[in-house]
């Protein structure tokens, strides 16, 4: 049997997305959390290839609190086969260099795979490091920002992937983990027999010890990064109207820029 790793993260709604002053960190009390939008597009990207596949296996996995199972119970109502949580204290704090490690720990455990999906990034950190970071420590190909799945077989496949410049089509063979952008699909809605069938799933808790995790890659000690600050930015400001002909309009232009010392 062929399988897909696909991993979500459970994220705030950004519309309720608010920092705690103090602490520099989010504060999720209260705050309504949903699917990280991005990586939707990589549950559904994973679907449609065991649907041209066949004898497929899609697995979902995502480290954070008890909580969280919500996010993998909506994955497995659109077609997933199993969820995993990965969850532990020990996990707090752990940025993107832990968590992409906890995450490639969780993969062995696993075992055999053909590919690894994740979204392109989170919407509550906006780094994009962690899907390059579990390829990393796998020591396998990663391609990021992907558009367009040309070709895909259980062994090979061809890709489009955006870039700042255009898109670049890359040939792959073997194991690989790719990101994926909304350009590449449109998620499906779940069907009532899904939403059924997923409240009755059951989904395994693995910890630190289960996935053999060492404590000094995971957590706040194995975290290298530190949020100094974290503050939302100021609401925009009203901009400046000008009116009159060309000329008289560029002037005033060319003052207002002079006196915020734009220019």
């Amino acid at each position: 049997m062929k399988r897909l790793i696909v991993f979500i993260k459970q994220v705030p709604d950004t519309a309720e997305l608010r920092i705690d002053p103090k602490t520099n960190t989010m504060i999720r009390t209260g705050v309504p959390s949903i699917i990280n939008p991005f990586d939707m597009y990589a549950i559904e990207e994973a679907l449609r290839i065991k649907e041209k596949w066949g004898d497929t296996e899609v697995i979902v996995a995502t480290m954070g609190p008890p909580q969280a199972e919500e996010a993998l119970r909506e994955a497995l109502s659109l077609g997933c086969d199993k969820a995993i949580l990965l969850t532990d204290r020990k996990f707090a704090a752990s940025d993107t260099f832990a968590t992409s490690y906890i995450l490639s720990k969780a993969v062995e455990k696993i075992g055999d795979y053909n590919i690894i999906l994740t979204g392109k990034q989170a919407t509550d950190g906006d780094t994009a490091q962690v899907g390059p970071g579990i390829a990393s420590w796998l020591n396998i190909p990663s391609i990021t920002y992907v558009k367009k799945m040309i070709e895909v077989k259980s062994d090979y496949a061809k890709i489009e992937r955006l870039m700042d410049y255009g898109y670049d089509i890359i040939e792959i063979k073997g194991k690989f983990l790719m990101t994926a952008i909304k350009d590449l699909n449109e998620p499906r809605i779940p069907s009532f027999r899904g939403k059924m069938a997923a409240k009755k799933a059951e989904i395994p808790n693995w910890d630190a010890a289960y996935i053999g995790a060492e404590d000094k890659n995971i957590g706040f000690l194995g975290s290298p990064t530190r949020v100094v600050k974290a503050f939302s930015p100021p609401p925009k400001q009203g901009g400046i109207k000008t009116e009159g002909d060309d000329i008289e309009t560029a002037k005033k232009l060319i003052a207002n820029l002079k006196e915020s010392h734009l220019i």
